[in-house]
């Protein structure tokens, strides 16, 4: 598979590996050793994947990941960082990045990462115009914008994507391990604790503050959102 790379990362050992690996893949990679450098190329150049260290000179990875984002909500980006702690992840993956890979890696690993995301980017469809409703939730998906009771609910970019999941499957149990293989990827295998985070999250906002509690837990096995009989379907 073929692509365009950028790395940002300043550990030149690490980025001397990853480049001759990226090359040898048939990937065209550009390396870029601070934070401005690699903001300043994310936003100048259209790339297939971007690998972004997090401790960086100038310009931390998370600030270069949350300026990208302001311009360009698709493209995808795999943080590199050492720190592995849940809400180290949660932090970067709420500011927008798709995947998070701890160091020390391997390599094969990251390759396997980066070829899902590129696959993946290539094979999505058009935008779902479609509206989901659940009792008196509602969600668009074209222009992600979610509203309970006519009141606008404002979410991550992660918090959405698992809502979504939740409206497509009203009524269904699904387990977390589900729920990260669909929502997150096989990438996050394990990290079941991730969906509870988030979970949390969502309550927090659709179901605080309303009679109806949408997301119910099935003890044991995972959540359900309260919904209407499977064969109905978004309008």
């Amino acid at each position: 598979m073929s692509g365009k790379v950028l790395l940002v990362e300043d550990e030149r050992k690490i980025a001397r590996v990853l480049e001759l690996e990226l090359r040898h893949e048939g990937y065209r990679m550009t390396l870029a050793e601070t934070g401005p450098d690699g903001l300043e190329q994310a936003l100048q150049n259209d790339w297939d994947v971007i690998l972004l260290d997090i401790m960086l000179p100038g310009m931390t990875g998370l600030e270069v990941l949350e300026r990208i984002r302001e311009k360009n909500k698709t493209v995808p980006i795999i943080l590199l960082t050492a720190r592995d702690s849940v809400p180290d992840k949660v932090n970067g993956l709420d500011l927008g990045a798709n995947d998070y890979v701890t160091k020390p890696f391997a390599i094969e690993e990251l390759m396997a990462r980066i070829r899902r995301h590129i696959r993946t980017t290539r094979l999505q469809p058009g935008a779902d115009e479609s509206v989901y409703r659940v009792d008196d939730l509602t969600l668009e998906a074209k222009s992600r914008k979610v509203t309970r009771e006519q009141e606008t609910i404002d979410l991550t970019p992660r918090e959405f994507e698992l809502l979504l999941y939740f409206m497509k499957n009203p009524g269904a149990v699904l387990s977390r391990e589900q729920i990260l293989a669909d929502v997150w990827g096989y990438d996050f295998a394990g990290d079941t604790n991730l969906v509870d985070v988030y979970v949390r999250y969502l309550r927090q906002k659709i179901d605080e503050g309303f009679k109806t509690k949408l997301i119910q837990t099935s003890r044991g096995v995972g959540y359900y959102l309260k919904g209407p009989p499977s064969g109905d379907k978004p309008t």
